[in-house]
Order: C-alpha cells, then sequence, then structure tokens
C-alpha cells in the first residue's frame, strides 16, 4: 500500500498534486456525486469505515488551521517553526508557539461533526460494525468527542517527548513550565521571550532532567512505524473510506483516501471545497462538516437495533 511509500510528514509537491488531481480511470470526468441518499445506501452496507479528519473538521469548533491568511504566529510562517530544525535552532521559540496552541486549544470544544463520529462508532460498534478515525490533527478533540478507536498519525498538543531518555508522556499542565507563564502571544509585535534552555519544560523521570519537546510529528519528521502499520490494516480493510475536512496536500494522509478508492472502494469528501483529490472520489459533499455530516451518518432506517 502507497501508505509504506511516504513515511515522513511534508507537503505535496506540485507534480504529485497534479497526479492526484487526475482520475484514477482518465475515461470517467465526472464529478463525485453529491447525492445522500446514495451515500446513505452504501453506508448502512459498510461494516469497516475509515474516517480521515483533518484541520477542517477543528476549524469549526475555533481552532486556528495555521493556513492561508492565518498561517503566522508572529513573523513567522506556523509550517516553519514544525520542523526539528526550527526546535533545535530556538527551542524557546518552538516552545512558545506551541504554549500559545495548547491554552488555545484549552477554551475549544468538540462540533457536531466530532461528536457525530463518535456517535457513530459507539453506535455502530454495538451492531458488530467498525469505525476507525485516522486523524492528522494534534488537538485530542476526536478523543474528548469520545472516539475510541483513533489514531493520532501526527501526535498530540498534550504529549511530550524527552530529547534524552525518549520518554512519552501525557501533559495537560497549563502552563506547561513556570517561565512560560504568559508568553506565546502571537501579534507579529511581540518580542520572544528568548527562555534559557534550563528553565524550558524538562524530563521529570529520575536521573533525566533531559528537554521535553511536543510528541507530535514535524514536517519532514517520519510517522510512527507502528501507527502508520495500524492505519494501513484500517485502510486495507475499509470497505467505506470518508474524508473529512481535510485539504489533501499533506502527505502521507493525503495519499490515503486515493489508495482507498483505487482498490475500488467508495470515498466520501466532505468539505468547503474541492482539494487535489476530489475528482478520484465516489462522493463529495460541500458544506461544513458540522452540518453534513450528522446528516450522512445518522442512523439508517436499515439498522439494527
Amino acid at each position: 500500500m502507497i501508505v509504506r511509500q511516504f513515511t515522513c510528514r511534508g507537503t505535496i509537491s506540485s507534480h504529485l498534486c497534479a497526479h492526484l488531481r487526475k482520475p484514477h480511470d482518465s475515461r470517467n470526468m465526472a464529478r463525485p456525486s453529491s447525492d445522500l441518499a446514495k451515500f446513505r445506501e452504501v453506508f448502512s452496507e459498510a461494516q469497516n469505515i475509515a474516517i480521515i479528519t483533518g484541520a477542517g473538521v477543528s476549524a469549526e469548533s475555533g481552532v486556528p488551521t495555521f493556513r492561508g491568511a492565518g498561517g503566522y504566529w508572529r513573523k513567522w510562517e506556523a509550517q516553519r517553526l514544525a520542523t526539528p530544525e526550527a526546535f533545535s535552532r530556538n527551542p524557546s521559540r518552538v516552545w512558545e508557539f506551541y504554549h500559545h496552541r495548547r491554552e488555545v486549544m484549552l477554551t475549544k470544544n468538540p462540533n457536531p461533526a466530532h461528536l457525530v463520529i463518535a456517535e457513530c462508532e459507539e453506535r455502530l460498534g454495538k451492531q458488530g460494525r467498525t469505525v476507525t478515525v485516522i486523524t492528522q490533527n494534534i488537538d485530542e478533540l476526536h478523543r474528548r468527542a469520545g472516539t475510541k478507536n483513533l489514531l493520532e498519525i501526527h501526535g498530540s498538543l498534550f504529549k511530550t517527548r524527552c530529547m534524552s531518555c525518549g520518554h512519552e508522556a501525557a501533559n495537560y499542565k497549563n502552563p506547561i513550565c513556570a517561565a512560560l507563564k504568559g508568553k506565546g502571544d502571537r501579534d507579529p509585535d511581540t518580542e520572544d521571550a528568548n527562555i534559557p534552555v534550563q528553565q524550558l519544560p524538562r524530563c521529570e523521570e529520575t536521573g533525566c532532567h533531559g528537554l521535553l519537546r511536543p510528541a507530535v510529528v514535524w514536517f519532514g519528521e517520519t510517522l510512527d512505524s507502528d501507527i502508520l502499520t495500524q492505519a494501513e490494516k484500517v485502510l486495507d480493510s475499509c470497505d467505506l473510506c470518508l474524508v473529512v475536512g481535510t485539504s489533501s496536500i499533506v502527505y502521507p494522509a493525503a495519499m490515503f483516501a486515493p489508495q482507498v478508492a483505487a482498490r475500488g472502494v467508495p470515498v466520501a469528501e466532505f468539505n468547503m471545497e474541492d482539494t487535489p483529490a476530489t475528482m478520484r472520489f465516489k462522493f463529495h459533499f460541500h458544506g461544513p462538516c458540522g452540518t453534513t455530516l450528522p446528516l450522512a451518518l445518522a442512523r439508517h432506517e436499515n439498522e439494527e437495533g
């Protein structure tokens, strides 16, 4: 499966973007269907459903996407801060950036899209059917909504990893260290705090005290092999795939749904706009995910129980 061909996080090239835009069967140039009744028929028969989610889902909860016009924190493009090189050069600045993101997330809540996905997983699970969420988001809103079968392929804002001993742990402290209190304002006129590295978050494992970093997958880093293996199994076995609120430009996730579609499995895209992969899918539903998903995933008249 193509999951194994792209294991590092990055933005797809223009060549790969053009390849994605080309339908798998070039003879079929028809747009994907927006017929909700037809989708509901497919949904009612699906036994193993994979749901791939991206920043668009959380944007409806008020979470900044850090793309487009809102793609800057202070004077820096957010994606340039989400790299191991940026952390190596200036760990204080990167920790200010992630402290800001953590504080923002503590004020946000799951929206109807998160909630209906979790409800659907629970409901279908009682019928012997499976729903697995593969998310690119690091905000844990799926987890807070109640999703259990969850693969967070880019990690979590609320986990840390020690640069010395490698220990990874959940961390919901706010601020995560005293030196970050009151820091992280994204206003472009705000000066860097330049916090000494000794005062940045440190490992609490006995005898370590190493520098902590956010346990997220930065651009250019390899995704966790165990999580990739699990995602590969889900995508290889699903008989329906939903792509929700994702731009389809960050790999390897951008390749997941097109590969599923290539083996003949129905794929339904829920998004505010077309993406490079739209023409490869059977269905496309335009509009806010919090509006379209509850209609699509509501209990079907043919469901048991």
